[in-house]
């Protein structure tokens, strides 16, 4: 039997099933945004870790070369349509978190998918995220347990998120979503 294209339609078809529903997990979280941000800005990086989810999902269940990036950008389209005032910032971060993971990935050639791998990029997200949101809603202005909280968080929101979505990926593998090889 011939090797499927990397991105056949039945891959496609899963990334976007994926990207609707952590869409809408990602609108919510678009919606929340504003009052996060006014009520504990300090517990905005575990709101802006689900993010995540759209390419752990992807690649826990696909474990392909480009699915996460995808992924991420049809669950920005699906954020976009309930919270349109963030489409810019969906689409940045799809395209943001969506090239972190695809990298990390691709520095083990799309053949290690452990968990480890899928913590690794979570880290370096949630790096990434708590320094420029920190200096973005200007933290130092908080008391020093708010600033610490907040990084704390920051960094450990993405890697929270990204238990969860190795978990259901796990259960759609399970179910029989994951192409046979």
């Amino acid at each position: 039997m011939p090797k499927s294209s990397v991105l056949s339609t039945r891959v496609l078809l899963v990334c976007a099933a994926i990207g609707v529903a952590t869409g809408i997990i990602g609108g919510v979280a678009g919606l929340l945004t504003p009052v996060v941000l006014l009520a504990a800005p300090w517990a905005y990086g575990l709101l802006l870790g689900s993010h995540v989810l759209p390419g752990i999902i992807a690649q826990e269940v696909l474990r392909r070369p480009l699915v996460a990036l995808l992924t991420h950008v049809f669950a920005a389209l699906i954020s976009s349509a309930f919270a349109p005032m963030w489409t810019l910032r969906f689409l940045g971060t799809a395209l943001l978190f969506g090239a972190i993971q695809e990298g990390v990935a691709a520095l083990t050639r799309y053949r290690a998918w452990g968990a480890w791998r899928f913590f690794i990029s979570a880290g370096a997200i949630g790096i990434i995220v708590a320094v420029v949101v920190f200096f973005a809603v200007d933290l130092g202005q908080f008391p020093l347990w708010a600033q610490i909280s907040y990084l704390v968080i920051g960094i450990l929101g993405p890697v929270v998120w990204t238990a969860i979505g190795l978990s259901i990926g796990a259960a759609l593998r399970r179910a029989g979503v994951a192409e046979r090889r």
